[in-house]
């Protein structure tokens, strides 16, 4: 069982990384762009639709919806097209690119400036 959830979120990871690919590919609709970008962004962003602490529906999005998001837009892009960003996936997930920390540290501190702006605003909120 956790062989098969290991095989799962690395194959959920590799599919990530080729929707970033498609992306920015040309023969990509701006429909399927969009899903994309909202899609990565999901996945990069530590809010869920629904929180996990919730018992059972809390992992609904992440085992759910997810997939079937990834699974509509790939439906959405060239099959030809979509190969070629599994295969370049494959060869970008084997390096350690620096880009990839800076991603995730611009996605920390936009999340830290908006909790900043919520703790003010809910602090002059109380405090009125």
């Amino acid at each position: 069982m956790r062989q098969q959830i290991k095989i799962w979120m690395r194959a959920l990871k590799r599919q990530t990384c080729a929707l970033y690919l498609a992306s920015r590919h040309a023969r990509v609709s701006p429909l399927a762009k969009l899903l994309i970008v909202a899609i990565i962004a999901y996945v990069l962003s530590p809010i869920d639709l629904i929180p996990d602490f919730i018992p059972v529906i809390g992992y609904l999005d992440d085992l759910l919806l997810l997939p079937l998001g990834i699974a509509v837009v790939i439906k959405m892009i060239p099959a030809d097209v979509w190969q070629e960003c599994l295969k370049q996936a494959d060869e970008e997930m084997v390096i350690d690119s620096p880009h990839r920390k800076t991603a995730a540290a611009m996605i920390i501190i936009i999340w830290l400036l908006v909790a900043a702006v919520l703790a003010r605003l809910i602090m002059g909120w109380l405090s009125s």
